[in-house]
């Protein structure tokens, strides 16, 4: 059976959730450093880590599997006590008032915990009473929240024959029972289809629109591009850059054009004639795809002049786009050089 720990929310009230004090972000993270294991096994987990997140924001945190990202959430969520630096959640250090912020958050982990036997709505209303809500509390907390992630008319079936999407839309709820301030979200789509992953991203954007404020752990980099306001990468227990998805785009190189050439003999007239378009100073050849590309930074300009210079040429083109880097493309970049790029 599932235990409010699974959750993480309050222990006590209905919850105040929101008691984060007037004017402080949500999460402040100063040098955050904890080691794992013991003796030379020992590593380093968080190692001079530094984050800020403003109230009623998505921030998403990115790395490689071992990049710290799990760890943070640990420490955020006062399951791991960090060894030194500052991290204070809703208003509270993590290291000295654990209660405090335990009473003002919620964490949905990698899994699904709830009873499978019960109906959506015995599962709420389990967690309100576990919670401390009276049993009138508990009920009208279960249908508020069945009616805001659209399971009203499901709040009755066991939760069995949930699908996936349905599942975390209502694990979500459960986090929700107790109105958390700031509430932490660790890979919360994985395993789900994509009609899934739509559902829990609404929920998300519901949830934010009425003040929440969430960090997201994801391996699905464009569930960082369509949620997080701003997102920082992690690597080696630090961060490396940050910024918004387009920030973080830019800084590895802008937008491009990109020509396919309908005769892959003419693929270096083409290069010559797009580089003179965009006025780069050598535009990129793919051979085996007869693809020309070279950076813009007029978008529009770059299309036309790009248009014009292969019609005066001669030269036909199966295929003309402006195209702008993807997170993954940003996150392979990053990772692989390791410098800090914050925006």
């Amino acid at each position: 059976m599932p235990t409010p720990a699974q959750h993480t929310g309050a222990s006590g009230g209905s919850g105040s959730g929101a008691g984060s004090g007037s004017g402080e972000d949500a999460i402040t993270v100063r040098d955050l450093r904890k080691s794992l294991g013991r003796g030379t096994s020992a590593t380093q987990a968080l190692d001079g880590l530094d984050l800020t997140v403003p109230r009623g924001t998505v921030h998403g945190l990115l790395g490689p599997n071992g990049a710290g990202k799990t760890t943070a959430v640990r420490v955020l969520t006062t399951l791991l006590r960090p060894d030194s630096g500052l991290a204070r959640v809703a208003g509270h250090d993590v290291a000295a008032e654990p209660d405090a912020v335990r009473y003002r958050i919620g964490l949905l982990g990698q899994h699904a915990a709830l009873d499978e036997e019960l109906s959506g709505r015995q599962n709420l209303e389990l967690f309100g009473r576990l919670y401390h809500l009276g049993g009138r509390a508990a009920a009208r907390r279960a249908a508020e929240l069945l009616d805001r992630f659209d399971l009203a008319d499901t709040g009755a079936k066991a939760v069995r024959h949930y699908s996936g999407g349905m599942r975390r839309r209502l694990d979500l709820a459960a986090c929700l029972i107790t109105r958390p301030a700031v509430l932490f979200l660790d890979e919360p789509t994985t395993g789900l289809d994509p009609r899934g992953r739509a559902e829990v991203w609404q929920a998300v954007r519901s949830l934010v629109g009425g003040g929440t404020t969430v960090l997201l752990t994801t391996q699905y980099l464009e569930e960082a591009d369509q949620l997080a306001d701003r997102i920082s990468v992690l690597d080696g227990g630090r961060r490396i850059a940050e910024g918004t998805a387009d920030d973080l785009k830019a800084a590895v190189g802008g937008d491009r054009v990109d020509v396919v050439v309908r005769d892959p003999a003419r693929l270096a007239e083409a290069a010559a004639a797009v580089a003179a378009a965009t006025g780069a100073a050598q535009a990129a050849t793919d051979p085996e795809r007869a693809l020309v590309s070279a950076p813009v930074t007029d978008r529009m300009t770059a299309l036309t002049e790009t248009v014009r210079a292969l019609a005066a040429a001669g030269i036909d083109a199966e295929d003309i786009a402006l195209r702008r880097p993807t997170l993954d493309e940003v996150f392979l970049h990053l990772t692989a050089t390791g410098t800090e790029a914050a925006a």
